[in-house]
C-alpha cells in the first residue's frame, strides 16, 4: 500500500464553507485530490470504491455551488459518500470506515449534520428530499432539498412514486440523477453540455416564461397543444420528456466529470424560479483510477488493496465456498433436470449466487432490478403458472416487499421459494444490511415453510427440499460469507417438512439451535461435558413447521433448555416458548431461556465481535446454562449430576 497523496489544495479545505472560498478554477485540482485520497483511504479500510470515484466531481460541485448543510443533501445509496465525508469534516476519520468504531460505510444522521438522512437501502432520496422541501416550504425555513440518485435507484417503483408527489415543492427540490450505467441518453460530450448549459438559463427560461403566458391567453385547446409542442420539442432534445409528464423540468445531460460545466449548470437550476429540477449527470464508475475503470464491477465492493498495482488483498484461497455461491450451484445443478425452476433477484446477482445460476440457464435468470416488491409478486405470477421460482433477496431487502409476501404469496399459498442471504449480523455494512427480522416476519404467517441452515451441506439439502415442495410457500435463510468446509453432497437428501435432529445426545442440558450458531452450540456442549453436564445439541432446522414432537421429548427429559439463533425477538424463541405453555411443559419447573440478538441495531463491526457483543457465541451459551442451573464459575451449584 502507498504512502498517502499529496494534497495541497484539499488540506485547506475541512468543511464545505471552506470549499465555496476557492475559485473556480481550483476545482479540477480539488476533485483530483479528492480522488485520490478517496483511494488512499478505501485502499486501507476497503469498501465501496467505483461509486464513490464516479461521484467526485458531482460532490465538489454540489457543495460549491448549494449551502449545505441548510440545503439539504441526500445521497442513494449512501455507499456512493465517502467523498462527501471527506469534504465534510471527517476526513481526519476516513480510515475508519467500516471499522468498528469508526466511520459508517453509508450516511448517518448521526455521524454529521451533513448526513441529514440515512440512506444504505436504494431509492428513498427523493421521498425524503420531498418531505424535507416541503417541511421548510410549509415552516417558511430558506433551503433547497438535493437528492443524488443512482441510475439503478431508478429501477425501484418508490422512485417515480416520489416523483409523481413531488410537484408541491416546486423550485425547493432539486433531484440529481447519476447515470452511470443506463443507456437513456446520448453519450457525454460537449453538445449535451451545452444544451444542459442552454434549457437550464436564463436565456432560455425567460422566453419560456414568455410564450407560456401568450399560451395561456390563447383558447384552451391551443393552449394545450402549444404546452405540449415546447415541452415535447425539449424532450426530443434532452431526452427529458418522461421526467416532464412527471412534472419535473428537465436539465440535462451533462458530462459528470466536467466540474466547471456541473457547477454551472447547478447554479443556473439553484437561482431557477421553475421547479421541481431534474439534473441528468452522465458519470463513470470507477474514474479516474485505472484498474477500477477496467474491472468488470468497477471495483463496486474491494478489500483491502494496493494502490499502485490495484490487486486486493483477499487472504489465502482455498477455503470453504461461500454461501451464496453453495445456492446457486445447487440450484442450477437441480435446474438442469427441472425446466420449471427459475431465478428471481433484485439487482445482486453475485451477492445472491444467481449469477451462477444465470450462466447456466440464461433464460430462467431473471434481475428485475432494485425491485423487490415486484420481483415478488413476478415469482407469484409464475408459480400460479406451474413454475418453480426461487427468490433470491437478502433478508434485509426482503422487509421491502413484506406486503406482496403475505398477500400476493401467503394468502395464496402460491409454492414460490426464498433464499434469503445475509441473514444474521453482516459485519462492516452494519444495522441496515444486517437479517435481523425474517423469522419474526415469516413465522407469524399461515402456510410459510421456514429453514435456516448450519452449514453449506445443509443448505443444499434445503434447496433440494424447497423446490419439491409445491403445496405452499417456503424459505431458507443463511448467513454472509463462507462455510464451515464440510462436504458437499453429491446427491442432495429431501428432508422431512418440520424435523429436526439431533447432533448429539445427553441428558440434562439441551440446546436448541437453528442456523449457523449451530456450530458454537457444539463448542458450548464440549465446555458444559468438561464441567459433568451432559448435554444434547439439537439442529431444528424448522423454524416453521417446529418439530413439536422433538422438542416436546427434549423438554420432558432434559432440566434445562436453550434455544440458539441469529435473528431478533419473535423468531424461534418465541414460538418455541409459545409451544411449551399453550402444552404446559413449564408447568413442572422445566427451565427455559431463549438466546437472539440484543433489541437494538448493532454497530458495524467484525462478525466475531458482533456476535460477541450479541452474546452468542459459546462462552455465552454456557453461561446461560450455568446461570439457569444455579452453577457458579466453579462449578458449584443444585444441579443433579
Amino acid at each position: 500500500m502507498s504512502d498517502r497523496p499529496h494534497t495541497p489544495l484539499l488540506d485547506t479545505v475541512q468543511y464545505p464553507g471552506d470549499l465555496r472560498k476557492l475559485d473556480k478554477a481550483q476545482l479540477e485540482q480539488l476533485a483530483d485530490e479528492l480522488r485520490q485520497e478517496t483511494i488512499s483511504a478505501v485502499s486501507v479500510t476497503g469498501g465501496h470504491l467505483g461509486a464513490g470515484l464516479g461521484v467526485v466531481e458531482l460532490t465538489v460541485a454540489v457543495h460549491y455551488v448549494f449551502d449545505t448543510p441548510r440545503d439539504t443533501l441526500i445521497w442513494d445509496v449512501g455507499h456512493q459518500a465517502y467523498p462527501h465525508k471527506i469534504l465534510t469534516g471527517r476526513r481526519d476519520r476516513i480510515r475508519t470506515l467500516r471499522q468498528g468504531g469508526g466511520l459508517s460505510g453509508f450516511t448517518r444522521r448521526s455521524e454529521s449534520e451533513y448526513d441529514p438522512f440515512g440512506a444504505a437501502h436504494s431509492s428513498t432520496s427523493m421521498s425524503a428530499a420531498l418531505g424535507f422541501a416541503i417541511a421548510n416550504k410549509l415552516s417558511g425555513t430558506a433551503g433547497k432539498a438535493v437528492a443524488v440518485i443512482g441510475d439503478g435507484a431508478m429501477s425501484a417503483g418508490m422512485a417515480y412514486e416520489a416523483m409523481n408527489n413531488a410537484a408541491a415543492a416546486g423550485n425547493r427540490l432539486v433531484v440529481i440523477l447519476n447515470d452511470n450505467d443506463m443507456s437513456i441518453a446520448p453519450p457525454v460530450g460537449s453538445l449535451r453540455n451545452s444544451l444542459a448549459r442552454l434549457v437550464s438559463s436564463g436565456k432560455y427560461l425567460a422566453p419560456r416564461r414568455l410564450a407560456q403566458k401568450l399560451a395561456r391567453a390563447m383558447p384552451e385547446p391551443l393552449h394545450v397543444a402549444a404546452r405540449r409542442m415546447e415541452e415535447y420539442a425539449r424532450g426530443m432534445i434532452t431526452g427529458g420528456t418522461l421526467f416532464d409528464e412527471l412534472g419535473f423540468y428537465y436539465v440535462g445531460p451533462v458530462d459528470g466529470h466536467d466540474v466547471n460545466a456541473l457547477v454551472e449548470v447547478l447554479e443556473n437550476v439553484r437561482d431557477a424560479e421553475e421547479g421541481p429540477m431534474l439534473v441528468h449527470v452522465v458519470t463513470k464508475k470507477g474514474k479516474g483510477y485505472a484498474p477500477a475503470e477496467s474491472a468488470a464491477d468497477k471495483y463496486h465492493g474491494v478489500v483491502k488493496f494496493d494502490v499502485i498495482s490495484g490487486v486486493q488483498d483477499k487472504g489465502p484461497g482455498g477455503g470453504p465456498p461461500a454461501y451464496q455461491n453453495v445456492f446457486g450451484e445447487a440450484l442450477a445443478k437441480l435446474a438442469e433436470t427441472d425446466p420449471r425452476i427459475c431465478a428471481i433477484t433484485a439487482a445482486m446477482p453475485s451477492g445472491t449466487g444467481v449469477d451462477r445460476f444465470a450462466k447456466a440457464h440464461p433464460q430462467r435468470a431473471f434481475d428485475v432490478g432494485i425491485a423487490e416488491q415486484h420481483g415478488v409478486t413476478f415469482a407469484a405470477g409464475l408459480a400460479a403458472q406451474g413454475m418453480r421460482p426461487f427468490v433470491a433477496i437478502y433478508s434485509t431487502f426482503l422487509q421491502r416487499a413484506y406486503d406482496q409476501v403475505v398477500h400476493d404469496v401467503a394468502i395464496q399459498n402460491l409454492p414460490v421459494r426464498f433464499a434469503m442471504d445475509r441473514a444474521g449480523l453482516v459485519g462492516a455494512d452494519g444495522a441496515t444490511h444486517s437479517g435481523a427480522f425474517d423469522l419474526a416476519y415469516l413465522c407469524t404467517l399461515p402456510n410459510f415453510v421456514v429453514m435456516a441452515a448450519s452449514d453449506e451441506a445443509e443448505l443444499v439439502h434445503m434447496v433440494h427440499t424447497m423446490a419439491l415442495h409445491d403445496s405452499g410457500p417456503s424459505a431458507v435463510r443463511y448467513p454472509r460469507g463462507e462455510g464451515r468446509g464440510v462436504p458437499l453432497p453429491a446427491v442432495p437428501e429431501q428432508l422431512e417438512i418440520g424435523k429436526g435432529r439431533i447432533v448429539r445426545d445427553g441428558k440434562t442440558v439441551a440446546i436448541l439451535s437453528l442456523g449457523t450458531r449451530l456450530e458454537e452450540a457444539e463448542k458450548a456442549a464440549d465446555e458444559l461435558e468438561a464441567r459433568g453436564l451432559s448435554t444434547t445439541v439439537a439442529d431444528l432446522r424448522f423454524a416453521k413447521p417446529l418439530d413439536s414432537a422433538l422438542i416436546r421429548r427434549l423438554m420432558t427429559s432434559h432440566e434445562v433448555i436453550v434455544t440458539v439463533e441469529e435473528a431478533s425477538i419473535g423468531g424461534l424463541g418465541a414460538h418455541v416458548l409459545t409451544l411449551a405453555s399453550d402444552e404446559g411443559l413449564t408447568d413442572g419447573g422445566l427451565k427455559i431461556r431463549t438466546m437472539r440478538l440484543p433489541d437494538r441495531f448493532q454497530e458495524h463491526d467484525s462478525p466475531k465481535k458482533q456476535y460477541d457483543e450479541a452474546r452468542l457465541n459459546a462462552p455465552h451459551i454456557v453461561e446461560t446454562v450455568l446461570k439457569a442451573l444455579r452453577v457458579n464459575s466453579a462449578g458449584v451449584g443444585e444441579v443433579r449430576a
